[in-house]
């Protein structure tokens, strides 16, 4: 899905909270706020008796383990290595970490049992957040379910693309911008040039039946689509055109169209419903546009491995190491029956993805699933909390 992967909903939103707090109240807190120039995003924490309790964390361990071996798979690849060290964790460290956290998965250890191995055996380091304190604004994103076609209808208008031709990649992805006949690379034209110039008729992958649908693929980097015949196919995460992100969220905030303190991916839906003419209006505001590759298989991060409902996250991959073992604390939405209820969440996670609003040590999504129930949970997830790494003692 990412790819890029992009982010949960309200990923795309800032909203303020305590953490990081400037003195002026009504500013926002910049939980983007960038690392100084040659600091790392993490830190290490010298005195174990500051480390989390991974008790609470050492539960439903198939997930786990099937995240972790994800994580080993990318990592068995030679192209993984141009990403370490990091610090002083080097690629062979970061493998072995998740080797040796696998078999204590497999040891059948207890929770009563976790904080006493951890403290034997590994390093925690935490990220130092948004304010140099470690506090990290935890969002969702999710894996939508829509109604599609792969030929246009009268119901189904709505296409999502493949990447275009002209569309350069540099080695680990990122996009550098668009081949011009001459040979130069120049940037890929903005959404608002890409949409109105029809440039890119004839690469259509699959058609939706709603404008605002297809960005919400964009935004969550990619989408389940169920056809006619009850066959579901995957759209997956291919490429972006490079732009910067800009929140469509923060938009309707600004210009008066929904409450800050009502803002959410259910709220947008229903107001694009309502008002179907702004959506071009809105979205071509941000001039990211996602490209998008048709698979059968499950939605994959920005390391092309599968994605596991929360254990994986996404982090800004410019500052934090790929693939390797975290572990999360914050207060998470999670269903209760019909009812959804805030609650403090522990979890070991393996940071697999990226997303277009997750930038800087301040930022973490938090994937939560395929469908309307994971959608509505990534939509209430808005919370500080924090962010913790695991690597084997050298």
């Amino acid at each position: 899905m990412r790819q890029m992967r992009f982010l949960g909903w309200l990923a795309l939103i800032a909203i303020a909270s305590a953490g990081c707090r400037t003195k002026i109240v009504e500013t926002r807190i910049e939980y983007d706020r960038p690392l100084p120039p040659g600091q790392l995003a993490l830190r290490k924490i010298t005195d174990p008796n500051l480390y989390p309790d991974f008790t609470p964390g050492w539960r439903d361990l198939a997930s786990l383990e099937t995240a972790i071996h994800n994580s080993l798979n990318y990592l068995g690849k030679p192209s993984s290595e141009q990403y370490f060290p990091y610090g002083d964790i080097n690629h062979d460290r970061a493998v072995k970490t998740l080797e040796t956290f696998v078999t204590l998965v497999d040891s059948g250890a207890r929770s009563d049992e976790i904080n006493g191995l951890v403290r034997a055996y590994f390093d925690v380091y935490e990220s130092v957040g948004c304010d140099d304190k470690g506090t990290v604004l935890f969002t969702g994103y999710y894996t939508p379910i829509f109604e599609g076609s792969l030929q246009r209808t009268g119901r189904f208008q709505f296409p999502l693309y493949q990447a275009p031709a002209d569309l350069v990649k540099g080695p680990d992805g990122q996009t550098l911008g668009r081949r011009d006949p001459d040979g130069r690379i120049s940037p890929y034209p903005s959404r608002a040039t890409i949409e109105n110039s029809h440039m890119l008729d004839g690469r259509e992958l699959v058609w939706l039946s709603d404008p605002f649908e297809v960005y919400i693929a964009h935004v969550q980097g990619s989408a389940k689509v169920r056809l006619s015949d009850g066959r579901i196919i995957t759209a997956g995460y291919a490429a972006n055109n490079g732009q910067e992100y800009v929140s469509v969220a923060e938009q309707l905030v600004a210009d008066g169209k929904i409450p800050r303190d009502r803002i959410s991916l259910a709220a947008m839906i229903d107001y694009f419903k309502r008002h179907p003419r702004e959506v071009d209006q809105y979205v071509r505001r941000n001039p990211r546009y996602v490209f998008f590759r048709i698979g059968e298989g499950p939605p994959r991060g920005c390391l092309n491995e599968p994605v596991t409902p929360w254990r994986t996250i996404a982090t800004d991959k410019s500052i934090f190491p790929r693939a390797c073992l975290a572990f999360l604390k914050a207060p998470l939405p999670q269903m209760e029956g019909s009812a959804t209820v805030l609650r403090p969440y522990d979890g070991f996670a393996l940071d697999q993805d990226a997303g277009g609003a997750i930038r800087a040590p301040g930022r973490c999504d938090v994937y939560m699933g395929i469908g309307d129930e994971a959608g509505h949970l990534a939509g209430q997830t808005s919370q500080e909390g924090r962010l913790y790494y695991v690597f084997l003692k050298p």
